[in-house]
């Protein structure tokens, strides 16, 4: 690529970028510090820098720069990649008519108000008429994207590239398969591990001072970001020097807060990890949700949950929660790795979690192939619900109101969690060949894991697919096995189900 094309190509790409950037500022500040009567600016701001970006995308300045470029770009190397992905890019926006786009952005912000009340006060009713008309926009926007294809296939693409509904399918059916097997091993275990370790009296301030502590070991740069408090935790960045996390805390258990704040910084190490070089490019961005996921649950379940975290973490633990000083790894081990139903995703155990991923895919199936209407939501998903974890929603607040992506505009991500888990334990086993993780994490020295996947994920932006990453860092193919086998073993140990059988 000649230096005169790859520089108006760049320079018109990282305005786009900037502009991104601002919205998401606006979306951050709008879920954590903005006050209940900005709403209404607030949705036109961001529908205004909608339409901009959107603008910048698909005018013809960007399209002649982008085709100067690809005409110099050669078949590989990083010219090759930057034109590829803005080719996805702008193809994509081509698709959506503006005045779509900039209608999406403003129900989206009306959306999460009306979301953030109607969980509140635990009333569908509230979030219904924006939920409807969310939903109609996004299927419009899905028709545009897919043209002949399948609309829901279009929305999974949008979060994990390539990613296809008959792809999911075999897989969400093997994970129900082993999953099931697991839940009745357990159950007919007669066993309840004890959750008296994790539960009692945990303030606000001290939950905050030891998961800050956890966080800050494994690397997350806090003055590269900050940590507030909001209704649902999220993690967004601006760039790598800006990555912004955040939590939210239950005062008689720890979980939620820890895990969700190891959960979230999993995702700011990925975000701090993509090299400076590649900042307002179009390979400055994670190559897709699914891998983003995979170092989030990485860093919460594989590092947070084992013997060897605690190991490390107890002294902390006790120096925080003084009147758990008697409390020891053995006692909170087990405690995590529990293997029961519940209604809430964010809080479900390993043996669990995935299950609540296939509810949302089910319904999401069923929404955009017109199976299901909005007004039959709730009752859709309270069914789903008793049918794959064997428990009833008491409220939407537990049920279908529970998630924010819904309010956001973000159909189709939710199976990103669950490719997440099985990218996670796969890379997992790959850094276990060539690293001694269980030493270094029992020390605290996270950061050669950190580094581990900063070389083989974090730095490669958007060069290589999330498929390319994988078997790259891991030498094999994406499959669940790795994921079932670990979690079957950890919750095994947990309810003594080995040394029984």
């Amino acid at each position: 690529m000649t230096a005169g094309a790859q520089a108006r190509f760049l320079e018109l790409w990282g305005e786009v970028v900037d502009i991104g950037a601002a919205m998401a500022v606006l979306q951050w500040d709008q879920e954590t510090q903005m006050p209940s009567k900005g709403q209404r600016s607030r949705g036109k701001q961001l529908a205004t820098l909608a339409g901009l970006r959107h603008a910048k995308l698909t005018h013809p300045n960007l399209g002649e720069a982008l085709n100067a470029a690809a005409e110099d770009a050669g078949d590989e190397g990083d010219s090759m990649a930057q034109v590829r992905e803005a080719r996805r890019l702008v193809d994509r926006a081509s698709k959506v008519p503006p005045k779509l786009a900039k209608a999406l952005a403003e129900a989206e912000s009306r959306g999460l108000a009306s979301w953030q009340q109607s969980r509140a006060e635990s009333d569908f009713s509230l979030f219904r008429d924006s939920l409807t008309e969310l939903v109609s926009l996004q299927k419009e926007r899905a028709s545009c994207l897919a043209g002949k294809g399948s609309p829901y296939d279009a929305l999974l693409d949008v979060h994990e590239p390539g990613t296809t509904e008959s792809q999911l399918v075999p897989i969400f059916e093997q994970l129900k398969k082993g999953l099931g097997v697991l839940l009745d091993s357990v159950h007919n275990s007669g066993v309840a591990p004890c959750e008296d370790a994790v539960r009692g009296h945990f303030p606000k301030e001290k939950q905050l001072a030891f998961s800050r502590e956890v966080i800050t070991a494994m690397g997350y740069d806090i003055d590269a970001g900050r940590i507030d408090l909001a209704t649902h935790p999220f993690c967004t960045g601006f760039s790598n020097r800006d990555v912004r996390i955040t939590w939210r805390f239950q005062e008689n258990d720890l979980r939620p807060a820890l895990f969700g704040l190891m959960h979230e910084a999993g995702h700011a190490l990925y975000e701090q990890g993509l090299s400076d070089a590649d900042q307002r490019t179009p390979l400055g961005t994670a190559v897709g949700l699914g891998m983003h996921e995979s170092q989030s649950r990485l860093w919460e379940n594989l590092v947070g949950r084992s013997r060897e975290f605690w190991e490390w973490a107890l002294p902390i633990f006790h120096r925080n929660f003084p009147d758990k000083k008697d409390v020891g790894v053995d006692e909170i081990w087990p405690a995590l790795h529990l293997a029961q139903p519940g209604f809430i995703r964010v809080e479900a155990d390993e043996a669990t979690y995935d299950l609540h991923v296939l509810l949302r895919f089910e319904v999401e199936r069923q929404l955009f192939a017109g199976g299901v209407e909005v007004d039959e939501l709730s009752d859709l998903w309270d069914a789903t619900s008793e049918e794959l974890l064997g428990v009833r929603p008491p409220n939407p607040a537990m049920g279908v109101l529970q998630d924010i992506h819904w309010a956001m505009g973000a159909y189709g991500y939710f199976p990103t969690y669950t490719l997440g888990n099985l990218v996670a334990s796969q890379l997992w086993d790959a850094a276990s060949q060539e690293l001694d993780i269980s030493s270094q994490v029992a020390a605290g020295e996270f950061c050669y894991l950190r580094e581990w996947l900063r070389a083989k994920v974090h730095c490669h932006g958007s060069r290589f697919s999330t498929a390319e990453l994988v078997e790259n860092a891991t030498g094999a193919p994406l499959s669940p096995a790795p994921f079932l086998a670990r979690v079957t073993n950890m919750t095994e140990m947990a309810y003594g189900v080995e040394e029984k059988g």
